[in-house]
């Protein structure tokens, strides 16, 4: 039958038979006849029928089972089982002797004799039996959707903390040829998404050095889990960045996930363009304060993973450093790590050169702020006054106060690269917050 075109006949073998029951019993299938139809749904659904065309065969079975086969050589509908011959005007038309017979005319179980009145059983029995098939067919989908983000979830989590195991197969069924350099991106919400998204988190801007960020294995910065959730899988916002850029660059070109509350996107480092549109569709989802981390381009799976850290190390760095710049990249960064990667060269040039800083009135905190405030602009006096809302004598006279007590000048320009390097590593060891020296290394 034409309805049937694309469907297998096993698949709703039991169907006709179940509407001429429901015709000649009224009753309407049971539970294990509908437990059949769900079967047969998400089997459709296993084999990639449309909906469309499975429903179309059910109700073709159905009008083929209501009316009977036509053509040359048949009987009118409901003539099956009847008597009388063409010749009898009463036998051709039973409405002409008996006027109950004008109720609709429905074969029984073995399509003989007729059922009158069954009209509304069998459309019964039929919407039962089409809604079945539907949630079959919807919960296999659900099913396979499920098990997709499943293993998508795996997957990132594998790609991202280098987990070998066929990773470079499993890459190509998500997009990735891991044989080519790779960058990622790292996004991190600063509080509740846009209206139209999915998470509301409720939170300020950034998160401290002590509230998530890179340890000693290099996680990437997440949200503040009390103040700011961040993201979850499955989000709206995510869905939605991810849908952009793959209606721009392609499916085989970017991998967008949710990881640790951060929304994170791979893309290949050929392709420079992806990490600026990430950032534009994450500036135009997230609330101001929303901070980006991108890591540099690196080859194959290990490179992955590199990049990703790198980009997370950005977002702490940025953290420790008071950074105000919304997108901070690895490669401007480089100069951190290297001070980091000695710790006790960096706590002895914090320790020379600005303990001596400690014995001001007030603290450190506000020539701190001014060495800071100076190297920013280069020296110019007059706009670290503005940047700090201080007069510009004040600026004059703390800078005089740090040469007194360090014997560093920033107008020197040997003395200068010292005291920012100094600067710079009591910023990233939170100095003088957190103590230096055989107790802190210890």
């Amino acid at each position: 039958m034409d309805g049937a075109a694309g469907v297998p006949a096993d698949l709703l073998g039991g169907h006709p038979r179940m509407l001429s029951e429901a015709a000649a019993t009224g009753r309407l299938p049971g539970r294990e006849a509908l437990d059949g139809y769900r079967a047969a749904g998400a089997r459709a659904a296993e084999l990639g029928l449309p909906l469309r065309e499975l429903v179309d065969a059910a109700l073709a079975m159905a009008e083929t089972a209501v009316s009977g086969p036509s053509g040359p050589g048949s009987s009118a509908p409901g003539d099956s089982g009847l008597g009388g011959s063409a010749s009898d005007p009463a036998a051709s038309d039973p409405a002409a002797s008996d006027p109950a017979a004008s109720d609709p005319v429905w074969p029984g179980p073995s399509g003989q004799g007729r059922t009158k009145g069954a009209a509304p059983a069998v459309l019964s029995a039929l919407r039962r039996a089409v809604s079945a098939l539907m949630e079959g067919y919807e919960n296999a989908q659900r099913l396979a959707i499920r098990q997709e983000e499943a293993a998508r979830r795996e997957f990132v989590d594998d790609l991202l903390h280098g987990r070998a195991d066929r990773l470079a197969e499993r890459a190509e069924h998500f997009g990735l040829r891991l044989a080519e350099s790779y960058v990622v991106a790292v996004a991190r919400p600063a509080g509740s998404v846009r209206a139209g998204g999915g998470s509301a988190p409720t939170g300020s801007g950034g998160t401290g050095t002590g509230s998530g960020g890179t340890g000693p294995g290099g996680k990437a910065a997440a949200p503040d889990a009390a103040r700011n959730p961040g993201l979850r899988d499955g989000d709206p916002v995510a869905r939605r960045i991810e849908e952009a850029l793959v209606a721009r660059f392609g499916s085989h070109n970017v991998l967008v996930a949710v990881r640790d509350g951060l929304l994170v996107c791979v893309a290949p480092g050929s392709l420079s363009a992806a990490t600026g549109e990430f950032t534009h569709h994450v500036r135009q989802a997230f609330e101001p304060g929303w901070c980006v981390g991108v890591g540099r381009a690196h080859r194959g799976p290990g490179g992955v993973v590199a990049s990703y850290r790198e980009a997370g190390n950005a977002i702490e760095l940025g953290d420790r450093l008071g950074l105000r710049a919304p997108v901070l990249k690895a490669a401007d960064l480089l100069v951190f790590p290297v001070l980091l990667r000695d710790r006790e060269a960096i706590d002895d040039l914090v320790t020379t050169v600005l303990s001596p800083l400690l014995e001001a009135r007030g603290g450190p905190g506000p020539l701190l702020d001014t060495l800071e405030a100076v190297f920013a602009v280069q020296g110019n006096q007059a706009a670290a006054a503005r940047k700090l809302g201080v007069s510009t004598r004040a600026v004059t006279y703390r800078l005089e106060r740090i040469r007194r007590l360090t014997g560093f000048s920033p107008d020197d320009p040997t003395q200068r690269f010292t005291l920012e390097t100094a600067v710079l590593g009591a910023r990233l060891l939170d100095w003088p917050a957190q103590p230096l020296g055989p107790v802190a290394r210890a």
